[in-house]
Protein backbone atom coordinates (compact mmCIF):
# COMPACT_ATOMS: atom_id res chain seq x y z
CA UNK A 1 0.00 0.00 0.00
CA UNK A 2 1.06 3.23 -0.37
CA UNK A 3 1.85 6.09 2.67
CA UNK A 4 3.29 9.18 3.90
CA UNK A 5 6.44 7.87 5.37
CA UNK A 6 9.33 9.46 7.83
CA UNK A 7 12.72 8.01 9.00
CA UNK A 8 13.65 11.02 10.66
CA UNK A 9 12.29 14.11 12.71
CA UNK A 10 12.32 17.63 10.16
CA UNK A 11 10.19 19.65 8.32
CA UNK A 12 7.96 18.63 5.01
CA UNK A 13 11.13 17.72 3.23
CA UNK A 14 11.38 14.12 5.33
CA UNK A 15 8.35 13.01 4.12
CA UNK A 16 8.20 10.81 1.50
CA UNK A 17 5.04 8.45 -0.19
CA UNK A 18 6.39 5.21 -0.27
CA UNK A 19 5.04 1.44 -1.01
CA UNK A 20 4.98 -0.36 2.76
CA UNK A 21 3.32 -3.42 3.48
CA UNK A 22 -0.61 -3.47 4.53
CA UNK A 23 -0.42 -3.61 8.05
CA UNK A 24 -2.37 -6.90 9.95
CA UNK A 25 -5.02 -6.31 12.51
CA UNK A 26 -4.04 -7.78 15.90
CA UNK A 27 -6.58 -9.02 18.47
CA UNK A 28 -7.72 -5.30 19.64
CA UNK A 29 -7.07 -3.67 16.32
CA UNK A 30 -10.07 -1.99 14.10
CA UNK A 31 -8.14 -2.25 9.99
CA UNK A 32 -9.43 1.14 8.15
CA UNK A 33 -9.53 1.25 4.83
CA UNK A 34 -8.60 5.04 4.47
CA UNK A 35 -11.21 7.60 2.57
CA UNK A 36 -9.67 10.62 4.41
CA UNK A 37 -7.32 11.83 6.71
CA UNK A 38 -7.41 15.15 8.79
CA UNK A 39 -4.49 17.89 8.79
CA UNK A 40 -3.59 19.14 12.56
CA UNK A 41 -1.15 20.70 14.45
CA UNK A 42 -0.41 17.41 15.95
CA UNK A 43 0.89 15.60 12.53
CA UNK A 44 3.49 18.68 12.54
CA UNK A 45 4.86 18.31 15.86
CA UNK A 46 4.80 14.64 15.36
CA UNK A 47 7.07 14.99 12.25
CA UNK A 48 9.27 17.58 13.66
CA UNK A 49 9.40 15.57 16.99
CA UNK A 50 9.22 19.54 18.75
CA UNK A 51 8.85 20.48 21.17
CA UNK A 52 11.06 18.10 22.66
CA UNK A 53 8.92 16.01 25.16
CA UNK A 54 6.81 15.47 22.34
CA UNK A 55 10.02 12.81 21.62
CA UNK A 56 9.68 11.63 25.78
CA UNK A 57 6.49 10.63 25.35
CA UNK A 58 6.56 7.64 23.71
CA UNK A 59 6.97 9.11 20.09
CA UNK A 60 10.64 8.33 19.73
CA UNK A 61 13.81 9.72 20.93
CA UNK A 62 15.46 10.13 18.21
CA UNK A 63 13.90 9.08 15.30
CA UNK A 64 10.03 8.73 14.99
CA UNK A 65 8.67 5.15 16.42
CA UNK A 66 5.66 5.22 14.35
CA UNK A 67 6.82 6.55 10.30
CA UNK A 68 3.36 6.66 8.87
CA UNK A 69 1.94 10.05 9.28
CA UNK A 70 -1.36 11.74 9.91
CA UNK A 71 -3.87 11.51 12.92
CA UNK A 72 -7.66 12.09 12.10
CA UNK A 73 -8.93 9.16 9.98
CA UNK A 74 -11.98 8.12 8.41
CA UNK A 75 -12.96 5.03 6.78
CA UNK A 76 -14.28 1.48 6.25
CA UNK A 77 -13.46 -1.26 8.30
CA UNK A 78 -11.66 -3.61 6.13
CA UNK A 79 -10.86 -6.32 9.48
CA UNK A 80 -10.97 -6.48 13.06
CA UNK A 81 -9.48 -8.35 15.48
CA UNK A 82 -11.41 -11.15 17.99
CA UNK A 83 -11.41 -9.11 21.00
CA UNK A 84 -13.54 -5.85 19.18
CA UNK A 85 -17.07 -5.92 19.20
CA UNK A 86 -19.45 -3.06 17.94
CA UNK A 87 -17.53 -2.77 14.84
CA UNK A 88 -17.56 -5.31 11.92
CA UNK A 89 -15.92 -5.22 7.82
CA UNK A 90 -17.79 -2.46 5.79
CA UNK A 91 -18.42 -0.26 8.85
CA UNK A 92 -18.25 3.21 8.32
CA UNK A 93 -16.31 4.88 10.45
CA UNK A 94 -14.27 7.82 11.69
CA UNK A 95 -11.57 8.94 14.74
CA UNK A 96 -7.94 8.77 15.66
CA UNK A 97 -5.07 6.44 14.91
CA UNK A 98 -1.54 6.31 14.15
CA UNK A 99 -0.75 6.97 10.88
CA UNK A 100 -3.77 7.87 8.23
CA UNK A 101 -1.95 9.37 5.61
CA UNK A 102 -2.17 5.51 4.05
CA UNK A 103 -4.20 3.37 1.65
CA UNK A 104 -4.50 1.34 5.29
CA UNK A 105 -4.26 2.32 8.84
CA UNK A 106 -4.74 0.31 11.98
CA UNK A 107 -6.79 1.80 15.50
CA UNK A 108 -8.20 0.45 18.49
CA UNK A 109 -12.71 0.40 18.74
CA UNK A 110 -12.34 2.95 21.43
CA UNK A 111 -10.51 5.73 19.19
CA UNK A 112 -13.57 5.35 16.43
CA UNK A 113 -17.17 5.61 16.06
CA UNK A 114 -19.58 5.34 13.37
CA UNK A 115 -19.55 7.94 11.07
CA UNK A 116 -22.58 10.80 10.90
CA UNK A 117 -24.77 9.27 8.27
CA UNK A 118 -25.04 13.21 6.90
CA UNK A 119 -21.41 13.98 6.42
CA UNK A 120 -18.85 12.83 3.51
CA UNK A 121 -15.71 10.69 4.16
CA UNK A 122 -13.82 14.42 3.42
CA UNK A 123 -15.88 15.91 5.96
CA UNK A 124 -15.85 13.83 8.55
CA UNK A 125 -11.99 13.39 8.78
CA UNK A 126 -12.16 17.16 9.57
CA UNK A 127 -13.86 16.06 12.79
CA UNK A 128 -12.25 14.33 15.23
CA UNK A 129 -9.12 15.85 17.13
CA UNK A 130 -9.81 19.35 16.64
CA UNK A 131 -13.65 19.16 17.14
CA UNK A 132 -12.90 16.65 20.32
CA UNK A 133 -10.42 19.41 21.56
CA UNK A 134 -13.12 22.34 20.90
CA UNK A 135 -15.66 20.34 22.44
CA UNK A 136 -13.13 19.44 25.88
CA UNK A 137 -12.53 22.89 26.15
CA UNK A 138 -15.95 23.83 26.51
CA UNK A 139 -17.65 21.69 27.94
CA UNK A 140 -14.70 19.98 30.37
CA UNK A 141 -12.75 22.40 31.47
CA UNK A 142 -14.80 25.63 30.59
CA UNK A 143 -18.45 24.34 31.95
CA UNK A 144 -20.33 26.21 29.69
CA UNK A 145 -23.37 27.48 30.44
CA UNK A 146 -26.56 28.70 28.47
CA UNK A 147 -26.78 32.26 28.41
CA UNK A 148 -22.78 32.83 28.90
CA UNK A 149 -20.84 35.35 26.74
CA UNK A 150 -18.21 33.35 25.26
CA UNK A 151 -15.08 34.13 23.89
CA UNK A 152 -12.94 32.46 21.38
CA UNK A 153 -10.01 33.27 20.06
CA UNK A 154 -8.84 31.55 16.82
CA UNK A 155 -12.01 31.04 15.33
CA UNK A 156 -11.56 30.99 12.17
CA UNK A 157 -9.00 27.75 12.33
CA UNK A 158 -9.57 24.31 12.74
CA UNK A 159 -10.22 24.19 16.27
CA UNK A 160 -12.19 27.26 16.17
CA UNK A 161 -14.67 27.17 14.26
CA UNK A 162 -15.95 23.83 16.34
CA UNK A 163 -15.91 25.68 19.52
CA UNK A 164 -17.78 28.68 17.72
CA UNK A 165 -20.62 26.15 17.17
CA UNK A 166 -20.29 24.27 20.10
CA UNK A 167 -20.41 26.85 22.11
CA UNK A 168 -23.79 28.14 20.33
CA UNK A 169 -25.12 24.00 20.23
CA UNK A 170 -24.75 24.89 24.33
CA UNK A 171 -26.81 28.46 24.22
CA UNK A 172 -24.17 30.31 24.78
CA UNK A 173 -23.41 34.16 23.14
CA UNK A 174 -20.60 33.47 21.24
CA UNK A 175 -17.90 36.21 20.12
CA UNK A 176 -15.33 35.31 17.43
CA UNK A 177 -11.65 36.44 17.22
CA UNK A 178 -9.85 35.78 13.74
CA UNK A 179 -8.20 38.05 11.15
CA UNK A 180 -9.81 40.23 8.50
CA UNK A 181 -9.71 37.19 6.38
CA UNK A 182 -11.58 34.84 8.30
CA UNK A 183 -14.28 37.05 9.58
CA UNK A 184 -17.05 36.19 6.99
CA UNK A 185 -16.43 32.47 7.99
CA UNK A 186 -16.79 33.21 11.36
CA UNK A 187 -19.94 35.03 11.02
CA UNK A 188 -21.52 32.28 8.79
CA UNK A 189 -20.89 29.73 11.32
CA UNK A 190 -23.10 31.05 13.85
CA UNK A 191 -20.93 33.74 15.68
CA UNK A 192 -23.25 36.36 17.28
CA UNK A 193 -19.87 39.16 17.09
CA UNK A 194 -16.89 38.88 15.28
CA UNK A 195 -13.74 40.90 16.33
CA UNK A 196 -10.78 40.99 13.64
CA UNK A 197 -7.48 40.99 16.26
CA UNK A 198 -5.56 43.45 13.32
CA UNK A 199 -8.27 46.64 14.20
CA UNK A 200 -9.62 46.15 17.28
CA UNK A 201 -8.13 44.47 21.04
CA UNK A 202 -10.71 42.12 22.45
CA UNK A 203 -9.18 42.97 25.61
CA UNK A 204 -10.05 46.72 25.49
CA UNK A 205 -14.09 45.86 25.18
CA UNK A 206 -15.95 47.04 27.99
CA UNK A 207 -18.48 43.80 28.49
CA UNK A 208 -16.48 40.71 30.20
CA UNK A 209 -17.23 37.39 28.69
CA UNK A 210 -17.99 34.83 31.23
CA UNK A 211 -15.79 32.31 29.26
CA UNK A 212 -12.88 32.43 27.40
CA UNK A 213 -11.44 29.52 25.00
CA UNK A 214 -7.65 30.20 23.88
CA UNK A 215 -6.36 28.58 21.17
CA UNK A 216 -3.21 28.75 20.11
CA UNK A 217 -2.37 31.98 20.93
CA UNK A 218 0.69 33.87 21.94
CA UNK A 219 -1.36 36.64 23.99
CA UNK A 220 -0.10 37.18 27.66
CA UNK A 221 -2.43 36.00 30.71
CA UNK A 222 -2.65 39.03 32.00
CA UNK A 223 -3.90 40.37 28.89
CA UNK A 224 -6.66 37.49 28.44
CA UNK A 225 -7.35 38.01 32.00
CA UNK A 226 -8.73 41.69 31.46
CA UNK A 227 -11.32 40.37 29.10
CA UNK A 228 -12.91 38.08 31.77
CA UNK A 229 -15.87 38.98 34.21
CA UNK A 230 -14.13 38.77 37.91
CA UNK A 231 -15.14 35.59 37.92
CA UNK A 232 -14.85 34.25 34.41
CA UNK A 233 -12.50 31.41 33.07
CA UNK A 234 -9.64 31.01 31.09
CA UNK A 235 -9.34 27.67 29.43
CA UNK A 236 -6.02 27.40 27.39
CA UNK A 237 -6.04 25.00 24.90
CA UNK A 238 -2.71 24.63 23.75
CA UNK A 239 -0.05 27.05 21.70
CA UNK A 240 2.53 27.39 19.20
CA UNK A 241 5.70 29.10 19.08
CA UNK A 242 7.92 28.90 22.11
CA UNK A 243 10.73 27.16 21.66
CA UNK A 244 12.20 24.04 21.39
CA UNK A 245 11.84 22.57 24.84
CA UNK A 246 7.85 24.26 25.55
CA UNK A 247 6.75 24.75 22.34
CA UNK A 248 4.00 27.55 23.51
CA UNK A 249 2.79 25.04 26.28
CA UNK A 250 4.32 27.72 29.25
CA UNK A 251 1.24 29.52 28.84
CA UNK A 252 -0.39 26.30 30.64
CA UNK A 253 2.25 25.85 33.11
CA UNK A 254 1.61 29.47 34.10
CA UNK A 255 -2.13 29.13 34.56
CA UNK A 256 -1.23 26.18 36.73
CA UNK A 257 1.14 28.08 38.61
CA UNK A 258 -1.30 31.39 39.02
CA UNK A 259 -4.82 29.71 39.61
CA UNK A 260 -4.53 29.25 43.14
CA UNK A 261 -3.74 32.97 43.59
CA UNK A 262 -6.43 34.58 41.82
CA UNK A 263 -10.08 34.83 41.30
CA UNK A 264 -10.59 33.72 37.93
CA UNK A 265 -10.58 29.88 37.35
CA UNK A 266 -7.67 29.73 35.22
CA UNK A 267 -7.30 26.01 33.41
CA UNK A 268 -5.29 24.06 31.03
CA UNK A 269 -7.03 21.77 28.19
CA UNK A 270 -5.47 18.67 28.07
CA UNK A 271 -7.48 17.31 24.70
CA UNK A 272 -8.16 13.58 24.11
CA UNK A 273 -10.46 11.65 21.29
CA UNK A 274 -12.61 9.06 22.46
CA UNK A 275 -15.76 6.97 21.45
CA UNK A 276 -17.83 8.42 23.60
CA UNK A 277 -16.95 12.20 22.78
CA UNK A 278 -17.29 11.58 19.13
CA UNK A 279 -20.86 9.79 19.42
CA UNK A 280 -21.62 13.55 21.05
CA UNK A 281 -20.36 15.29 18.37
CA UNK A 282 -22.13 13.16 15.76
CA UNK A 283 -25.37 13.67 17.68
CA UNK A 284 -24.24 17.85 17.14
CA UNK A 285 -23.72 17.32 13.65
CA UNK A 286 -26.40 15.33 12.63
CA UNK A 287 -28.84 17.27 14.33
CA UNK A 288 -27.04 20.46 11.68
CA UNK A 289 -25.33 22.09 14.77
CA UNK A 290 -22.38 21.67 13.69
CA UNK A 291 -20.92 21.39 10.47
CA UNK A 292 -17.31 20.90 9.20
CA UNK A 293 -15.42 23.44 7.70
CA UNK A 294 -13.27 21.75 5.16
CA UNK A 295 -11.16 24.77 3.20
CA UNK A 296 -9.09 22.33 1.14
CA UNK A 297 -8.54 19.03 -0.02
CA UNK A 298 -5.21 17.37 -0.84
CA UNK A 299 -4.26 14.21 -2.77
CA UNK A 300 -2.30 11.89 -0.66
CA UNK A 301 1.06 12.79 -2.24
CA UNK A 302 0.54 16.32 -1.75
CA UNK A 303 0.24 15.54 2.29
CA UNK A 304 3.27 17.60 2.90
CA UNK A 305 2.19 20.50 1.10
CA UNK A 306 -1.37 20.64 3.26
CA UNK A 307 0.88 20.45 6.26
CA UNK A 308 2.98 23.34 5.37
CA UNK A 309 0.11 25.64 4.22
CA UNK A 310 -1.35 24.69 7.89
CA UNK A 311 2.08 25.93 9.21
CA UNK A 312 1.47 29.02 7.34
CA UNK A 313 -2.10 29.80 8.47
CA UNK A 314 -3.77 29.93 5.79
CA UNK A 315 -6.20 27.29 7.01
CA UNK A 316 -10.18 28.29 7.17
CA UNK A 317 -11.37 25.14 8.76
CA UNK A 318 -9.14 22.10 8.19
CA UNK A 319 -7.23 20.57 5.71
CA UNK A 320 -8.13 17.08 4.43
CA UNK A 321 -5.88 14.18 2.83
CA UNK A 322 -7.92 12.20 0.38
CA UNK A 323 -6.55 8.83 -0.15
Amino acid sequence: MKAIMQDRYGSEDVLKLQDIEKPTAGDDDVLVQVRAAGVDQGVWHLMTGLPYPVRLAGYGVRRPKFRVRGRDVAGVVEAVGKNVTGLRPGDEVYGTCDGSFAEYALSRSGRLAPKPANLTFEQAAAVPSSACAALKGLRDAGRVKAGQNVLITGAGGGVGTYAVQIAKAFGARVTGVCGTAKVDLVRSIGADDVIDYTREDFAARARGFDLILDIAGLRSLAVLRRALTPRGTLVIAGGEGGGRWLGGTQRQLQVLALSPFVRHDLRPLMSSESTEDLQVLTGLIESGKVTPVVDRTYPLDEAPDAIRHLRAGRARGKFVVTV
